[in-house]
């Protein structure tokens, strides 16, 4: 049976967990909070107020998509460092924080080969992975050196 002390924990850490989390698993960002997402992956930002406006300092490393007013759709679009500036409606400050885009290392293995460089995919079965540019810059020297019997990177 539980008693009141055991019942006021529970209720305050689900209104603790509330806080950090809203029902659909996004989460609440306040202004101290810095932001991490994975590349070609998004991530849902509850707002604690209405946004009028969404700034990406970089849009080719992440992007922000307005879902409705209290609610952002942030995708990593390349590896890096950002930042998100969002306002009120009235210009005022939400937030302002680094936005942090990296590669999930679930089932991913990286093969470095000298300057070269090799992500395969193994979910179940090893596959070449989705290629950032420095990746795609390898390969093609990669190609070029077996091609010409000429190394370009020693």
């Amino acid at each position: 049976m539980l008693t009141r002390m055991s019942l006021a924990t529970i209720a305050l850490s689900f209104a603790f967990c509330s806080n950090a989390f809203s029902v659909d698993h996004a989460t609440t960002v306040s202004s101290s909070a810095a932001v991490t997402v994975k590349l070609n992956h998004a991530r849902v930002l509850k707002l604690g107020r209405p946004a009028g406006t969404v700034i990406i300092g970089n849009p080719e490393i992440a992007d922000a998509t307005v879902r409705d007013p209290q609610t952002i759709v942030l995708t990593g679009r390349a590896f890096g460092t950002t930042n998100m500036v969002i306002l009120d409606q009235a210009g005022t400050p939400i937030i302002d924080e680094n936005v942090s885009v990296r590669r999930s290392s679930d089932q991913v293995v990286t093969i470095y080969r000298r300057a070269n460089i090799q992500t395969l995919s193994c979910e179940p079965v090893c596959e070449q992975a989705y290629l950032s540019e420095f990746e795609r810059e390898s390969q093609a020297r990669q190609e070029a050196e077996s091609s010409s019997g000429v190394s370009l990177t020693d």
